[in-house]
């Protein structure tokens, strides 16, 4: 029984991360699983799983949710994403599009991440994460660009600090009630 007194329903969920390699994936998802940060860049070869349950009231239906989120972290290269597209896209029920806020270049890259992955997975729910935002003093990437990028997929976006942990929970929080809107029917994906 949950807190409030509502039915408990449970749902799984698969999130996938986008985005080029060292604009801090495999960190956002440590923070989010384990609280830790490691200063150490250390390339995801291939792809890697994380697990983590999150739940989601929604009172205004009468039950609260608990989501056991599946995390795929994937090699951020181009020609990996080709080649593996298909068996890690599949059966995604969320992207978290990930760039480095000092580096425009991961920006700019990652429309094409994204074009791709909603190809391959079809029309699902999309968070982009603009990440390192405790790297104040080498900004280049701006709100003007960030909201263009946002406007042309129709999607939130959020400003995320793994080492710090600025708004990583509220990221996969805010995707886990995307994805369980869409999962559950409550609103479909544009």
């Amino acid at each position: 029984m949950s807190t409030s007194g509502a039915e408990i329903k449970k749902v799984k969920s698969k999130i996938c991360l986008i985005g080029e390699k060292a604009v801090g994936k495999t960190s956002l998802i440590r923070q989010y699983v384990t609280n830790m940060f490691d200063d150490r860049y250390i390339t995801t070869v291939g792809t890697k799983v994380s697990k983590k349950e999150m739940l989601i009231k929604k009172p205004e239906h009468g039950f609260d949710v608990q989501i056991d989120m599946t995390i795929w972290d994937i090699m951020g290269e181009k020609g990996f994403r080709e080649l593996l597209k298909d068996a890690y896209f599949y059966g995604a029920n969320g992207i978290l599009g990930v760039a480095d806020i000092t580096r425009e270049k991961t920006l700019d890259d990652l429309d094409d991440w994204i074009d791709s992955t909603l190809k391959t997975a079809g029309k699902i729910p999309l968070l982009i994460a603009i990440n390192k935002t405790d790297l104040e003093e080498a900004v280049q990437v701006g709100d003007k660009e960030v909201l263009q990028l946002a406007k042309a997929f129709n999607c939130p976006f959020i400003y995320t600090s793994a080492k710090e942990g600025g708004n990583v929970e509220e990221a996969f929080y805010q995707l886990g009630e995307m994805t369980l809107d869409a999962q559950l029917g409550f609103v479909k994906p544009e």
